[in-house]
């Protein structure tokens, strides 16, 4: 069977023996009444749980519009000409308009980066700044100790807009909603706060309730009011599908609601070997955001298997602290230990990616050189038809291999049988 999975900014196609796949995990098929620009125009229409963003603002109010930096998919050049379409209809002026993109602990952006993000019209009218962790106002502390420390411009401005996509965050459960303000807004002291959370057992894909780290970022709103949001959620073509628009729990909770009915992938078991693609640019830009991908497909592989990860890593590892911890450790297990000694953001991917070790081997296709891999603790390849061949070799002529696409957003999920497997193709044949 021929399958497509991305590469950057190509498609790679490779061929899998019929005799042991598994499934393909793709998302669930749903009935969809508008997409792109439309359903965006329609959750701005309906709000929930609060007014139209019109209704709210004020026509002399300082307003920042918070969105994501160039590492996520988010259409921002999509979203935001409705976004400022409410706003001039309150008779909010240009000038009161600030976007801020939220780079939480990420490299700057070029300007040319910017204007790719908003597009050239936005771009030349209105003010467009990247977030700066050293230029941040205190605002108080959450009941786990996390300083809320805010960029200056969002914190002194007067109404919030928060975007964003929605998809399955490893360890804060779903990104989107007012995750936009922390991380994205906030110091690296705060994020380090935040996340030291992830090491707790209810912090993980998928889950909301119990999560300790969403909760941290939830309890933000209570120092720093966040107005309104408008969230989407892609296809694995990046297309909107579904937007949802207003209070930043209610309208976000709706929001991962869908995501779980489009990208919960349930398998019958799991396989011996994994392949996974982060799902192209921006998905695979570093290593550092591949990671996510990598952690999804460890809840489809057997402890003892092996998983493929394709992701072409252009940018390299993408950040200073997960480069030193990987650099500087001899062993997987070193990278688990000093995390639980010792939290340091950066490090805590390092420690994400050692923990999967633990259950399973990792090809990593790439454009990383082969040193770097292995100082990863992962086997290199430039060629995924090799890797995967490379793969059955290693775990048996008659092993089962599970391929996902779109890595980074698709959460597997063992189901005690066979039946209703919406996003499993068996053998070729749709389940």
């Amino acid at each position: 069977m021929n399958l497509d999975l991305g590469f950057g900014k190509k498609i790679v196609t490779v061929n899998i023996a019929e005799k042991n796949l598994l499934g393909v995990l793709e998302p669930n098929r749903l009935d969809l009444e508008l997409t792109g620009q439309e359903e965006v125009k329609r959750a701005i229409r309906e709000p929930i749980g609060t007014q139209r963003l019109k209704d709210i603002v004020k026509k002399d109010e300082k307003i920042v519009i918070i969105t994501s930096d160039v590492t996520r998919p988010m259409p921002s050049k999509v979203v935001l000409p409705e976004i400022l379409n409410e706003l001039i209809e309150a008779k909010v002026e240009l000038k009161n308009i600030k976007i801020v993109f939220a780079l939480g602990c990420h490299r700057k952006h070029t300007e040319e980066e910017k204007r790719y993000l908003v597009g050239d019209q936005i771009y030349n009218q209105i003010e467009c700044i990247d977030s700066d962790g050293h230029d941040c106002v205190n605002m108080g502390n959450t009941l786990s100790g996390t300083p809320v420390d805010i960029f200056r411009p969002v914190a002194e401005a007067d109404r919030r807009i928060c975007l964003g996509n929605i998809e399955y965050h490893y360890f804060a459960g779903y990104s989107g909603g007012i995750k936009a303000i922390m991380p994205g807004v906030s110091t690296r002291a705060a994020i380090q706060a935040n996340h030291s959370k992830m090491v707790r057992d209810e912090a993980k894909a998928g889950e909301m309730l119990h999560n300790p780290v969403r909760k941290d970022i939830d309890e933000v709103a209570n120092f720093v009011n966040v107005d309104f949001i408008l969230n989407v959620v892609l296809d694995e073509r990046k297309t909107i599908i579904k937007a949802v628009a207003g209070h930043y729990i209610e309208a976000h909770r709706k929001g991962c609601q869908f995501l779980d009915k489009l990208y919960k992938a349930e398998i019958p078991e799991r396989a011996d070997v994994v392949v996974v693609s982060a799902g192209g640019y921006p998905k695979d830009i570093n290593l550092y955001q591949a990671q996510k991908a990598l952690d999804n497909a460890k809840h489809a592989v057997k402890d003892g298997g092996l998983i493929v990860l394709v992701a072409s890593c252009k940018e390299g590892f993408g950040e200073k602290v997960f480069e030193r911890w990987i650099m500087n450790s001899q062993h997987p297990e070193d990278l688990i230990v000093g995390i639980q000694q010792k939290f340091e953001l950066g490090g805590h991917k390092a420690a994400a990616i050692a923990m999967v070790l633990k259950k399973a081997d990792i090809y990593l296709v790439s454009e990383l050189g082969n040193e770097t891999v292995s100082k990863v603790f992962m086997k290199p390849y430039t060629n995924v038809q090799t890797a995967i061949d490379d793969a059955v070799k290693q775990m048996g002529e008659n092993c089962k291999i599970i391929v996902m696409p779109f890595g980074g957003s698709t959460l597997p999920e063992v189901v005690a049988t066979g039946e209703n497997l919406n996003s499993v193709r068996t053998n070729g044949v749709e389940a």
